[in-house]
């Protein structure tokens, strides 16, 4: 593996720790922030990283605006909130060789947004299968342990991938996969249901996958994506390997029972965590709906497949988002599917 000059965009949870861990493991990066007095706090006097990563304090070179940064890049990582993330590629061109590359490490999928920017042939898909979480300004917390999960953007694989495997294997285990729209798609189903159904109702996931109204929502949104996905051509992988989508969804005797007890095991497994989009409510700040329920409701609406629950979850958060809508279980009620 040739020596790498990487930038990482963006200082919250999964920037943070990655641009921590990679500086510790003694590459060569650069931390985009755009808080100065931040930049400067993880420069002079270092970032923590925590968790499942261990305990590391360690000073990462950081600065305040894309435009700061000097020379070219082999390698950017995007890790900013998904509406943020074509605005954030468009300034990072400059600092691109033409064979750099360029990940997009948001949740859902931005890769089509991406391309058209930095081009196909320097997009790089990710999912970033760990947990993490900003406790602070430079305090960030690998929440649970994990994998990643890189391809090529709609293009066939290259020795690049194996380098890129490489550098990520220094954070969690990294395997390239050879469709990564599969990928991501199987994340995103996860995000739209749990994630979401936390921003309308403000509960933990194991008080919300104990509510059988909940549970036959997130069975609608499964459904409703796996229909957008087989009008898309896209053969839906596994998420994480466990949960398989197609057997969930197969009808049959006591069907709905089996569904309704694999969510609860999955609640109780999962019952501490908190939606990282209402944690984004919470800081006052925009979710990412856009990337999840919307982008299915969106490529519904494209392939002529009905996605109700999906739409009204977009609109909820919205909502949301705008003042016009309290977060409060009560919203499962109003959900028609």
């Amino acid at each position: 593996m040739k020596d790498f000059r990487i930038a990482v965009i963006g200082a919250g949870a999964v920037g943070g720790i990655t641009a921590a861990i990679l500086r510790k493991s003694g590459l060569d990066v650069s931390l985009v922030t755009k808080h100065p007095q931040l930049a400067m706090k993880i420069s002079h006097e270092g970032i923590h990283a925590f968790g499942h990563c261990g305990d590391i304090w360690i000073n990462v070179p950081a600065v305040p605006a894309i435009s700061d940064l000097e020379g070219y890049f082999d390698l950017a990582m995007i890790a900013t909130k998904g509406y943020d993330m074509s605005e954030a590629a468009e300034k990072v061109l400059p600092y691109l060789r033409d064979d750099s590359r360029v990940i997009s490490m948001q949740n859902g999928i931005c890769e089509d947004d991406l391309a058209n920017v930095v081009g196909k042939e320097r997009t790089v898909g990710c999912v970033v299968g760990w947990g993490a979480t900003m406790r602070h300004p430079g305090e960030v917390e690998m929440t649970s342990g994990g994998e990643f999960v890189i391809g090529n953007w709609k293009r066939e694989k290259d020795i690049w991938l194996e380098d890129i495997c490489g550098i990520l294997n220094y954070i969690v285990p990294t395997r390239i996969s050879d469709n990564i729209e599969s990928s991501l798609y199987s994340k995103l189903i996860i995000n739209s249901c749990i994630t979401t159904l936390g921003v309308i109702s403000g509960l933990y996931l194991g008080e919300i996958l104990a509510i059988k109204k909940a549970r036959d929502i997130l069975i609608h949104i499964i459904s409703e994506a796996i229909k957008v996905a087989n009008a898309m051509g896209i053969e839906v992988e596994p998420f994480a390997g466990k949960l398989d989508y197609y057997s969930f969804l197969k009808k049959g005797l006591l069907s709905n029972f089996k569904q309704h007890l694999t969510i609860r095991v999955i609640g109780y497994k999962y019952r501490k965590l908190k939606s990282s989009s209402l944690q984004s409510i919470e800081r006052g700040k925009r979710t990412e709906v856009n990337n999840y329920n919307g982008y299915i409701a969106i490529k519904g609406k494209e392939n002529g497949i009905k996605t109700p629950v999906n739409e009204q979850l977009t609109r909820m958060v919205k909502e949301i988002e705008e003042g016009k809508r309290k977060i409060t279980p009560e919203n499962f009620k109003a959900l028609t599917g």
